[in-house]
């Protein structure tokens, strides 16, 4: 039996049970046990590689760390409208970025420091179809000195060039790090010379990183894509380029009906109408901006383009009166209201065993409530925890449109 023989037959099997028995003679059972726990990640993360028996993968924190299939064709679609033919990797890493980017590219570079990631890469991209690439086992800052010490070449291939950088968010110690400047390489001390010898610099930043403080440390910024999948913030991406003429947010959520949403990066001061205590009534519409929006801070302009009035200056609900097809937000009808009035209260959720806590701008958290209340998580009622704009403290029953 070979390797991927063996592979093949215990691929949907729990590796740390397999690791627990005898393997064949001749079988490297780490190598296996590795391309085993790696299948079982990509299944959901990297649908399109899990089908490739031919891919290896790599160790399991290099999984954890790589883009998901989604997010990295995302990235694709961005390369292509950039009008990018060659593309430099600087932090290959398992390279899934990289290979869906590459595809239409006359030319890509990947650089690695890693020897074992690079072997991985020079098995998977022939697999995937992938040609015109050059693998270089490297740190990006001694590729970036050997690449841009023909400077003529380097300027000639500008415009053309697209430059692509996750850097490492953990330290030495391995312990995960957010700020630009405490991650592997450090941008803000490469970027001057990346945006020379490149028109457009792409940067895959942590979905926990403070975005104000990003746009004061980076420069020329084209674009801030904020990434979500299935309602959770994944990535940032920031586009730099010197070119840039007037800045824009993205906002996606992708696998999701939700249509993107751009605005532009002023828009971050812009302030929405405030909806008086009374429009919060039964038949009213309650959206609640998905987690790219809330993220990208744009929430006011989002509210202004739709039309609708905000619930409280700090809630970030808004208020409607009709249905909105494929808005980027989740929407409720409002059923009924209380406020917190012991009585009232009582009468307001006598009939209520179960229901979908939420709270907004409102002084307690969702366990907290739920025990006081004395309910149940799920079923298909919704309750809002939160503050009208007279500062009124309300719980708001809904029903959610799909």
């Amino acid at each position: 039996m070979t390797n991927e023989e063996f592979i093949k037959q215990h691929r949907n099997e729990s590796p740390l049970s397999l690791a627990l028995k005898k393997a064949p003679k001749g079988i490297d059972l780490q190598w296996c046990l590795r391309q085993i726990e790696g299948y079982n990640i990509a299944r959901n993360k990297l649908p399109e590689w899990s089908e490739n028996e031919n891919i290896w993968f790599p160790p399991k924190l290099s999984m954890e760390q790589c883009s998901s299939e989604a997010t990295a064709k995302y990235k694709q679609a961005i390369a292509e409208r950039l009008g990018s033919r060659m593309l430099i990797d600087l932090t290959g890493g398992f390279g899934i970025d990289f290979s869906y980017m590459a595809k239409n590219m006359e030319a890509a570079y990947y650089v690695e420091q890693q020897e074992v990631l690079c072997n991985i890469a020079k098995h998977n991209f022939p697999q995937t179809g992938l040609q015109n690439t050059k693998i270089s086992n490297t740190t990006c800052e001694e590729f970036w000195e050997r690449y841009t010490a023909d400077a003529t070449t380097a300027k000639t291939n500008r415009e053309e060039c697209l430059i692509y950088l996750d850097p490492a968010r953990r330290n030495d110690k391995g312990e995960k790090v957010f700020s630009i400047s405490d991650c592997t390489p450090d941008v803000t001390c490469l970027q001057d010379s990346l945006l020379e010898y490149s028109a457009h610099v792409m940067l895959k930043l942590s979905p926990m990183l403070d975005i104000v403080q990003a746009r004061r440390l980076l420069k020329d910024i084209a674009e801030i894509h904020v990434i979500s999948v299935k309602g959770e913030c994944k990535e940032l991406l920031f586009v730099m380029s010197k070119e840039a003429d007037k800045p824009q947010y993205y906002c996606v959520n992708l696998e999701t009906r939700d249509v993107p949403f751009t605005s532009p990066l002023s828009a971050i001061t812009e302030q929405a109408d405030i909806a008086s205590p009374d429009e919060a009534t039964e038949g009213t519409i309650i959206f609640e901006p998905n987690a790219s929006i809330l993220k990208a801070g744009v929430q006011n302009a989002f509210a202004k383009q739709y039309n609708l009035k905000k619930l409280h200056p700090m809630s970030n609900l808004f208020l409607g009166h009709e249905p909105i097809e494929s808005i980027p937000a989740r929407q409720f009808v409002i059923e009924r209201t209380s406020d917190f009035q012991k009585a009232n209260l009582k009468s307001f959720m006598q009939d209520i065993k179960q229901a979908n806590m939420t709270i907004r701008n409102f002084p307690s958290t969702v366990d907290d409530l739920k025990k006081r209340l004395k309910i149940k998580d799920g079923g298909n009622i919704y309750l809002f925890a939160t503050t009208l704009s007279d500062d009124t403290h309300v719980l708001i029953r809904c029903k959610k449109i799909n």
